[in-house]
């Protein structure tokens, strides 16, 4: 069948304004903003969300996840992840991600609005907030000189059905994290042993700390923020809390980094690493300074919350948060019987 000079003409131009309409779907796909795979609280990052988009109009898509789980995720997606930006609430699961070189280096100007002890050295990653390990405790049973004075002691049998946590989360899991790079593998597994006689499991820090406040139990390892947003709310589940912080470079002095990265895969990493300098900067440090989350600011010369006692009084130990090992601590809690 042969085709008209007309026909041909006619055909030619649909082909060239579908590959027209194509590249332009495309431009407009590249300028649609960018992809966060979220695990922080979806309130925090949604903040950042809306300050940074209001400043550069630059729009974020938050998906809403776990650490490990988008860590795993993204793992698995490799090149094909859609992900711009991975936030998390601890930084094992960034750890896990760097570990399979999966990470766009951060600009240098962003990396420098962080202090090294909220980074990695490697710089493939950057600190987007902090949060403290604290032993809450029931300031009605327990006065000062009966405290703990090392996480470590919690393992002693006069603590068996005294104190609790929540050792299916990643927050205590980045704690028991801190716990094998500072005293190793023997201790880590011996003290997980303990705890396994001696504490009493819940899901999740918040229901810990109930369970302290209803008196059920003398204490619960969690993080700070919990008793602080509480407290600024009602005060119904921490009415009888009292923290207390180890100080001493002790394992349960330990701050846990919230870490920011972009994966390699990004189709747009020249936004992602302006949300990124944002989150880190003035604008998305204030949102830590003047919110609700109660989590501490990181950048570089910026105040936390004025109600949380000072990242600098924390005394926590240095610990180098790439070598957070999470799949060596699920394997040490899972032989424990923990997990």
């Amino acid at each position: 069948m042969k085709m008209s000079f007309q026909h041909l003409a006619a055909t030619l131009a649909l082909v060239a304004g579908l590959a027209g309409s194509t590249a332009l779907a495309s431009a407009q796909s590249a300028s649609d903003g960018i992809v966060v795979y979220n695990a922080q609280h979806e309130s925090l990052t949604k903040a950042w969300a809306d300050g940074f988009t209001k400043q550069t109009g630059i729009k974020v898509t938050i998906r809403n996840g776990k650490d490990m789980e988008f860590a795993n995720q993204i793992v698995q997606e490799g090149a094909a992840s859609p992900a711009d930006v991975f936030l998390t609430e601890n930084s094992p699961a960034m750890a896990l991600v760097d570990g399979a070189g999966l990470f766009e280096p951060l600009n240098a100007d962003t990396l420098a609005q962080v202090p090294e002890n909220y980074r990695p050295a490697n710089g493939h990653w950057v600190g987007v907030a902090a949060r403290s390990t604290v032993f809450a405790y029931d300031k009605n049973k327990l006065t000062e000189d009966k405290l703990p004075k090392s996480l470590l002691d919690l393992a002693d049998a006069s603590w068996k059905g005294r104190w609790g946590a929540a050792p299916a989360g990643a927050d205590f899991q980045a704690i028991v994290s801190a716990v094998l790079e500072l005293k190793g593998e023997e201790a880590t597994a011996a003290w997980l042993k303990a705890m396994k006689e001696n504490a009493t499991p819940y899901k999740g820090n918040s229901v810990a700390m109930k369970a302290v406040n209803a008196g059920e139990i003398e204490g619960a390892v969690i993080y700070h923020y919990y008793y602080y947003g509480d407290q600024a709310k009602t005060g119904e589940n921490s009415k009888n809390v009292s923290l207390h912080y180890f100080k001493n470079e002790d394992p349960g002095a330990f701050v846990s980094i919230s870490g920011g990265g972009i994966p390699a895969s990004s189709k747009h990493k020249e936004q992602a690493q302006a949300f990124l300098k944002w989150v880190t900067g003035k604008g998305g440090q204030a949102v830590l300074r003047d919110g609700d989350s109660f989590e501490y600011a990181v950048g570089e010369g910026e105040a936390a919350n004025a109600k949380l006692v000072p990242l600098a009084d924390l005394n926590a130990p240095k610990v180098e948060p790439s070598k957070l090992n999470s799949k060596k601590v699920t394997d040490l809690m899972t032989a424990a019987g923990l997990l």
